[in-house]
């Protein structure tokens, strides 16, 4: 079910004395309109079926609302526009009809020149976004090829038997690639040996996933772990980058279905993610797996939102 934008989330804060410098997000977004012109496309996927299918903890569905809310006040650094396209919806548990309309909003975003943002939901987000980008490469990126990066303390390659769910999702994306006679570029960054069975980091070999553990993201390794990245980048035309937000610790995002013991701290991540955006290669982004229902006085809403404020400077200001 796709629902229009509610623009009510949208407020906050207002310094009129400071002029158009003093604006943030809440006073320059708007609609999105089928004319409008190419900017920074927000999307949310309001689903707790693939976590629900995957045993964990519900509550991601409100993620999108929540989030919204937490971005408003952010300041507005950029003169892209910026735009709400409203969400979609899962409806009876039909997670697999959301991902595919999930998919074609994504497709026909990039098709109008938009950069879409798209907020979660749980980690199966990452199957729906994945139907856009690949349609859209197929009707007007034919000879490229695409990366993906998971910012994730899980490779989420678990079998999808019977359905898919928040852990299933680079699986079966790995199943459409052979498919469709594409490579099944895939890069996990900040992978949690206590959270992972040898069984997924065998399934990752077999695929010929490329991963990055917790443990290799320290300030001493973190020029090493950049050079990965960016070699990773190197080889791909398009990056297609999603940021499960269990990646960081959990003392920093309780928010999250699987809070991650040790993750990858904020200061370490971010110059991480500006190795991805600074490539100018991303073409999509997804924020995936926040649950309020587990936050702490909105810690987790304003380092989410934090995140998303890093990653639309970057995609705007090319």
């Amino acid at each position: 079910m796709l629902q229009l934008a509610d623009m009510r989330l949208w407020s906050g804060r207002t310094d009129r004395e400071d002029g158009k410098a003093g604006e943030r997000w809440h006073q320059r977004i708007t609609p999105l309109q089928l004319d409008s012109a190419p900017g920074l496309a927000i999307l949310g996927f309001a689903s707790d079926e693939g976590v629900r299918r995957n045993k964990g903890r519900i509550g991601a569905a409100k993620g999108p609302r929540i989030l919204r809310m937490a971005m408003a006040n952010l300041p507005a650094t950029f003169d892209t526009p910026l735009y709400d396209a409203g969400n979609v919806r899962v409806e009876k548990e039909d997670l697999e009809s959301a991902q595919s309309l999930l998919g074609a909003r994504v497709t026909e975003l990039l098709s109008d020149g938009h950069f879409p943002l798209v907020l979660g939901g749980g980690h199966e987000i990452a199957f729906g976004s994945y139907q856009g980008v690949a349609r859209w490469m197929r009707e007007q990126q034919r000879e490229k090829t695409l990366g993906i990066i998971n910012f994730d303390a899980h490779l989420d390659l678990r079998l999808p038997k019977p359905k898919g769910s928040s852990g299933t999702p680079f699986y079966q994306i790995a199943e459409q690639c052979e498919i469709n006679g594409k490579p099944f570029n895939y890069l996990c960054v900040g992978a949690s040996d206590a959270a992972n069975t040898p069984a997924l980091y065998n399934r990752a070999d077999e695929l010929g996933a490329k991963v990055i553990r917790d443990r290799e993201i320290t300030p001493w390794a973190l020029e090493k772990a950049r050079e990965r990245i960016a070699d990773f980048i190197g080889g791909v035309d398009f990056v297609y980058l999603t940021i499960c937000l269990d990646v960081l610790p959990a003392a920093v995002m309780p928010a999250v279905s699987a809070p991650a013991a040790r993750g990858v701290p904020l200061e370490l991540l971010e110059p991480l993610l500006d190795t991805v955006l600074q490539s100018g290669k991303v073409c999509l982004a997804d924020l995936a797996e926040f649950n309020p229902y587990f936050d702490i006085e909105d810690h987790g809403a304003r380092t989410a939102a934090r995140i998303g404020f890093q990653v639309a400077n970057e995609v705007t200001g090319r």
